[in-house]
């Protein structure tokens, strides 16, 4: 069994990845830059290494300096959290090669899964449903138009690296491609070093629906139902949900299946998410996230499966604790994403938080690393806290978030607080009638 973890994190997953290794009687390294030197995570934790200045690149980025970390403190294993690492298979290849455990999936699919075209090629050899376009990468307007006209317009064009919406550009007609085309290559580049692209059709107006997959090396994969995540500003999710308002038990259970073969088919281990999009009762597959998730707490609140424990055992050569005859949805569960930013114009709000109080009470789950008196850095993500609320079903869920929300004190920066306390109230969330683009195009137009 692992008997001591690095987590090459901080925030608030760094913190929740201490909190289940304290469960599982593992001891915990924290490492931190010189700006998180007073962080949560850091004082929490067995022990502590400051590896480099406030910039990511001089600390979370700095593999060196983790690694370092993680041989003077005789850490057996490197969780590393949500973003920063966790999706580098360079970084695992490091792990690996210095005898310590990636508590990750294996290195050819973080591989595979970190290229969008070859995301797609593996998906479709997998059996999973895609949406129609281009076989692999496009590289010259000529060919783009031809894969575009077979496709049918409108059609967007992706980067084939990265993600958050960056290198995403979308083509209305054949008199839009090529602008299309070249901006999201510029974009691309700029963001992620690497300007290759690819098509698809651009679907109207459809949810963005997730699947959870658990898998481990004895052969068993699980799905744990999904996610709704189409509350989303810029391609950023800000409010998920689980169960998904418009899906029934047997959509769930089909594409669930769909997902777990998919997994056990490529070979797959350890948590993943396959991201689909959703439309006219169709689904279509659009990537795959190989790490722990941010919204992953809904899905704990509705199995009553802590998937970090189960990421953690699964590194440790064990086999799930559950069969997928064993797996329960129960209830409804919310996440509202706090972040350190004005609720209207979006602006980062760091600063001195001279008052928190968190949401209490039953059915209320706050995931943060914030204290009175701690300064929020201004260099990283600016999500400070999630809101996770659980209810018996989704209108008592609901009733629960309307009054955590109100209970929430994050004082005296702005925050994304007051978005949600208007969210939970929309008539349109209320019914669950949104998509992925309800938040720009009508929500934020509304009196």
């Amino acid at each position: 069994m692992i008997k001591k973890i690095l987590i090459a994190n901080r925030g608030d997953v760094a913190l929740r990845v201490l909190r289940a290794c304290r469960d599982m009687g593992i001891q915990t390294v924290a490492v931190h830059s010189t700006a998180d030197a007073d962080a949560m995570h850091v004082r929490l934790a067995d022990e502590s290494v400051c590896i480099g200045g406030a910039p990511s690149a001089e600390s979370y980025l700095n593999v060196p300096a983790i690694i370092s970390a993680a041989v003077i403190t005789g850490a057996d294993a490197i969780h590393p959290g949500v973003g920063f690492l966790s999706e580098n298979a360079d970084f695992a290849r490091v792990v690996d090669a210095h005898g310590l455990t990636f508590i990750g999936p294996r290195i050819e699919h973080i591989t595979a899964m970190g290229d969008k075209v070859e995301a797609k090629r593996t998906a479709a050899e997998s059996g999973l449903p895609l949406v129609p376009g281009s076989d692999g990468a496009v590289d010259t307007v000529e060919d783009a138009k031809r894969v575009a006209a077979e496709v049918g317009y409108p059609v967007l064009v992706k980067a084939a690296s990265g993600g958050g919406g960056r290198g995403m550009k979308v083509a209305p007609t054949a008199d839009d491609l090529a602008e299309a085309f070249s901006s999201a290559r510029s974009e691309a580049k700029a963001a992620f070093g690497d300007d290759t692209v690819y098509i698809e059709r651009y679907l109207d107006n459809p949810r963005h629906i997730e699947i959870q997959i658990v898998a481990d090396s004895h052969g068993n994969v699980i799905h744990l139902g999904e996610r709704e995540c189409s509350v989303q500003r810029r391609h950023q999710k800000l409010l998920e949900e689980a169960p998904s308002p418009v899906l029934d038990s047997h959509q769930r259970d089909e594409i669930g299946a769909i997902a777990a073969q998919a997994a056990a088919k490529m070979g797959y281990l350890g948590l993943g998410t396959m991201e689909f999009l959703y439309e006219n009762g169709e689904f279509f597959f659009i990537e795959m996230n190989t790490r722990l998730q941010v919204e992953h707490p809904i899905t704990e609140e509705i199995t009553g499966i802590d998937l970090v424990c189960e990421q953690i055992r699964i590194a440790a050569g064990e086999k799930l604790s559950v069969s997928q005859d064993q797996v329960t949805f129960k209830g409804h569960a919310i996440e509202c994403r706090i972040n350190a930013e004005h609720p209207e114009t979006f602006f980062p709000t760091p600063g001195k938080v001279t008052n928190f109080h968190p949401a209490g009470g039953p059915g209320v789950r706050v995931d943060s690393f914030l204290y009175s008196g701690y300064s929020i850095p201004p260099y990283y993500d600016s999500l400070v806290a999630k809101l996770v609320v659980y209810g018996d079903d989704r209108e008592h869920c609901l009733a629960r978030l309307r009054r955590a929300l109100d209970e929430c004190i994050i004082e005296p920066m702005p925050t994304s607080l007051d978005l949600h306390r208007r969210l939970v109230n929309d008539d349109d969330i209320i019914s669950g009638n949104y998509t992925i683009r309800w938040l720009e195009e009508e929500f934020f137009n509304k009196d």
